[in-house]
């Protein structure tokens, strides 16, 4: 792949320009200043300086960043820092390539904390199961039905046929849009296959956060070049809570794939 490097634009030394991505990075999107670097960073920084190809340095650079158990949403957010800083965007080759790598690095790690997703950073079925419980359970205390006090937002934007990067591209995607709309901490969980579960209090108007994710899925899917791999326009519903935590529970491995 040839990529356009801006010809004539004057090529910034690699020691600075890594001192830089390490600044925006760390002082923006990274979670954690002191396990940045790896030696993969200086392989990526030098194609870059060198007008070579990017790929391969960001498929190393992915696989690194999956063993050590960042998530692939942190991960190409760190990788946005960078190209911002260069003054262009990743393009679809070196987005799957960090994609690639990082599935690889995923899987040779023991496993995930069982409570986060980590391509999407969202939390895992279980878990949202347990926050059920505690939902009924509160509702039960203060004698009103789960269902007046709370529902689920539900999120489609599945499509058929994508390969494994692809996947990992769309949960990176969508973990981004849906942390930006409910914020950090909030339980959204990845029920798999492109469908995602947001509980949500009642008392809230869910027609702008509606909006809003509409808003933000068509954003980040034209920023992370992933428009072909997600439904567009999404679904996006509200799923009323059963009145027992048990159907509840059920519900949520019936809608997950």
């Amino acid at each position: 792949m040839s990529m356009d490097l801006r010809p004539g634009y004057p090529e910034p030394a690699v020691a600075s320009l890594l001192d830089e991505w390490q600044a925006a990075s760390t002082n923006s999107v990274w979670l954690r200043p002191g396990d940045w670097y790896h030696p993969a960073v200086e392989a990526l920084v030098e194609a870059l300086t060198d007008a070579r190809c990017p790929a391969a340095a960001a498929e190393r650079l992915g696989e690194a960043r999956g063993r050590d158990g960042i998530s692939i949403g942190e991960t190409i957010d760190d990788l946005s820092c960078l190209f911002d800083l260069w003054g262009t965007a990743p393009d679809v080759t070196v987005l799957r390539a960090v994609s690639t790598g990082w599935a690889v690095g995923n899987e040779l790690i023991p496993g995930a904390p069982p409570t986060t997703d980590p391509r999407s950073g969202l939390v895992t079925v279980p878990y949202l199961v347990q926050r059920l419980l505690e939902t009924y359970g509160q509702a039960d205390r203060l004698g009103t039905p789960a269902s007046a006090t709370h529902c689920l937002v539900l999120v489609d934007v599945a499509i058929e046929r994508i390969d494994g990067w692809q996947k990992v591209a769309r949960a990176a995607a969508m973990g981004k849009v849906l942390t930006e709309t409910f914020g950090l901490g909030h339980p959204v969980a990845t029920l798999g296959g492109g469908i995602y579960a947001a509980l949500c209090a009642r008392t809230a108007d869910v027609g702008p956060v509606r909006a809003e994710l509409r808003h933000r899925i068509e954003r980040t899917a034209l920023t992370f070049g992933v428009t072909a791999i997600l439904r567009r326009p999404p679904r996006i519903w509200v799923e009323p809570l059963p009145a027992q935590h048990a159907d509840a529970a059920q519900m949520l491995h019936d809608l997950s794939r």
